[in-house]
Parts: structure tokens; sequence; C-alpha cells
């Protein structure tokens, strides 16, 4: 008896263990089946530095790992531009603040989902004489090489082939979404049409233009998060489809800006910046609201103007050219009413906003922002205080502040877009 329930008990001891061995293997598996799957990490720049003379100048990128690029020369005023995919810039403080040979400065940034440009301004007119990737080796690490040589003008101007200029976005990698081959998606009953006003909110800046900086604080950082508060409320009543020009830290040209509002069919577009005087010329402060003119107010507005319309410039673009049709008489009336429509919201908006804000002793100006030349898109553009005046950027920088006024341009929007929504009906 006592051997045979031995057996028995050593029977049972194989038995569960058979039972733990197959649980284990049975939870592995699902482990190395459930795995997450880790996205492959951007390119990380380390470095970036100069050396040469007024002759020749190198420019050098450190890089963890080589990427594609694209570099090209343009004119008025001279500066190179190079097109790489999205990094990660992690160079030291203050690189490219200052030049050398025939380098000004340079600046960096993201301009685009998935891609990222650096623009170094010149000196004079110079061409690219060699171009170059370098893989890592002898413990240096991938580098993007630059040489630049001083020509005169006539020479920059023909080496400045139609293959050479920009295009409208920068190189991406081979791998990136937007390289991305379409997939076949099964045909969807397409929805029914959303019926409600388009508001489209136009933070300033982004990218590799940071706007005006003060006290460590960037234009274009203050405005992102300000058009976002302003976005949620906008949203919180769902009587607005709101489109954004941009969500995050990317520069967008001032046309693209414009051609957003338009191809929206948008019912009012207001563009979210903060202005800074320069030093020595005094301190202001205070919310003003811009329409646009071809006749600045004031000498003020015009500097504004003249200084915002140079920010593409600044992304390595210069989109000049205006189109030449404004002489038609039908764009001509539509622009007359739609600057009517653009007065009457920067009325209603200053109404409300002096009740949450400070404004400018003057709230009300105009001048020739391009971002506002839509003809058929009511615009205003809203500095909404000085960064110069510390008692303004502790507003811009204060959530509570932001909450409040964004509140108060909502309901100005509300009372602007009433009798559009009533017309409109209810949307599907």
């Amino acid at each position: 008896m006592a051997s045979h329930a031995k057996r028995r008990l050593l029977l049972g001891c194989a038995l569960l263990c058979a039972a733990a061995l197959s649980c284990v293997e049975l939870n592995s598996a699902r482990a190395e089946n459930q795995a997450p799957v880790v996205a492959p990490s951007l390119p990380v720049a380390s470095d970036a530095r100069l050396a040469g003379d007024a002759k020749l100048t190198r420019f050098v990128l450190d890089l963890d790992k080589p990427v594609q690029f694209r570099a090209f020369a343009l004119a008025d005023p001279y500066r190179v531009v190079v097109d790489i995919p999205q990094v990660n810039f992690r160079l030291p403080a203050g690189t490219g603040a200052s030049g050398r040979g025939l380098v000004k400065a340079f600046r960096y940034g993201l301009v685009l989902p998935g891609g990222s440009r650096i623009v170094i301004d010149l000196t004079g007119p110079a061409r690219i004489a060699n171009s170059s990737m370098l893989d890592a080796a002898n413990g240096q690490p991938s580098r993007l090489v630059l040489e630049l040589q001083e020509v005169d003008r006539e020479t920059f101007m023909q080496s400045m082939s139609t293959e050479a200029r920009p295009e409208s976005k920068p190189a991406l990698a081979d791998g990136s979404p937007a390289a991305a081959a379409p997939k076949s998606v099964p045909a969807t009953k397409p929805a029914a049409p959303d019926a409600r006003p388009v508001v489209v909110i136009d933070p300033g800046h982004g990218g590799v233009d940071n706007g005006t900086q003060s006290g460590g604080e960037a234009e274009k950082n203050l405005v992102l998060a300000f058009g976002l508060a302003l976005r949620d409320r906008l949203e919180q009543n769902g009587k607005y489809r709101v489109v954004m020009t941009r969500t995050d830290d990317t520069f967008i040209p001032l046309n693209d800006r414009v051609k957003i509002a338009r191809s929206q069919s948008a019912a009012l577009f207001v563009s979210i910046h903060a202005d800074a005087l320069p030093k020595h010329e005094g301190d202001a402060q205070g919310a003003t609201i811009y329409t646009v003119s071809d006749k600045a107010s004031d000498a003020e507005a015009e500097r504004l103007a003249e200084a915002e319309n140079r920010a593409d410039a600044i992304g390595g673009v210069n989109l000049t050219d205006e189109p030449t049709e404004v002489a038609d008489i039908l764009i001509d009336l539509a622009q007359r009413e739609t600057r009517t429509f653009s007065n009457r919201f920067a009325r209603l908006l200053m109404g409300e906003m002096k009740n949450a804000t400070r404004m400018h002793k003057h709230p009300l100006k105009s001048a020739g922002f391009r971002v506002l030349k839509a003809p058929d898109v009511p615009s205003v553009l809203v500095e909404l205080g000085y960064v110069s005046n510390k008692g303004d950027l502790d507003h811009l920088v204060s959530e509570s502040w932001r909450n409040r006024t964004a509140g108060s341009m909502a309901q100005a929007i509300d009372a602007f877009l009433a009798k559009r929504l009533a017309t409109a009906g209810p949307a599907n």
C-alpha cells in the first residue's frame, strides 16, 4: 500500500510539472507574438560647424547615421537651403547664431512633417562647389558636408538651374509615410457634406522661423499654445469645423497658409502673433487687431507687415508673386466685400477682447500683410501683445489668461458667424 501510494504521488507531481511547463511555453509564445513593434528612431544631429574663409567656406553637420539630402542656393537674400528627412537636432546651445567666411549665420528645424530644413544665410553670392554625405569612419560620425565658393552675381544666377530651384516640400526618407505607396482601401459610402462654417486658425511662424523672442520665450511657441486653446474652445460647442494651419513646430509658407483657408472655403481666417519692439524704440503693450490694406495705418503697422512678409525668406523660399488677376473687376468686388466683413469682425473682436485682456492704445490697425490677402475669406491678424513688454509676456505664458482671452475671441466669432449659422441649417 505504501509503495502504491508513493507511485500515485510521484505521478501527480509529474503531471503538475508538465502542466506548469506547458503554461510557461504558452505564455512565452504569446509574449513573442504580442511583442510591441518599435518605430525606428529619428536620426540625431549632434553638432554643426563652419570652417574656411571668405573665398571657400565649409559647413559640416554631424549625424549618427547617413541621410539623404538636397541642397540649393537662392538669391535676394543670398542663402543656401538644405532639405533632409526629419532629424532630432541636439546641437549645442547657440549653434548657428554666428558665422564665418561666406556664412553670416544658419538656422534649422522641422519644416514639414517628415522633413527638416537648414537655412544658411550668406554674406554674398556663393555657389555649392561640393556636397557629400560621408559615412562614419575611424571613430568619427556620419557627416553632411557642403563647400561654398565665392562667385559674382552673374555666375550665381546662372548656376540656379531649373532643377536646382526649390520645391514646396523637402526631401523625405524612403521609408517615410509621405513616400510610401498608397494602400488600397475598400470603397465606402461618401459621408454627407459638413455644412458647418470653417474657421481657420493660423499660429504664426514655426519650424526654422522662431518669430520674436524675449525672456527665453519664442513667439512661435506662444502663439501655437494660444491657437490650440482657441481651437479647443471653438470645438466645444460643435458649431464650427476648425482647421489649424499648423499644430506643431512646423514652418508653413505664407502663401500656403492663405491656400489652406481658400481650399477649405473658410468663413473666417484668424492669424495669431505676438509682436516685439526693437531695443531703444520705447515700450508698448496690449493686443492689436490688424486687417489688410494697401496702405498701412501707421509706421508701426508698416514695420510689422514688412517683418512678417519676410518670413518666407527665413524658411528658404521667397514667395513674393501675387496673382495678376486681382485687376479683374469681379475679384476686385469680392475683395471689397471681404474687407468689409474683415473690418466688421475686427470691431466685434475688439469689443470682446477688451473685456478679457489689455488692448493697445490704438487697437485697430491695417497694413499689407500677405497672409490676409485671400480675396474671398474675411481675415484678421491678432497681435496678442508685446513679448518685449514684461507685463504682456507674463500674460502670454499664463494658462488662465490664455483661456480667458481665447474665450473672448470665441464669443466674437459666435457673434460674427451667427447669420451664417442661421442660414446654413443644422450640420449633418
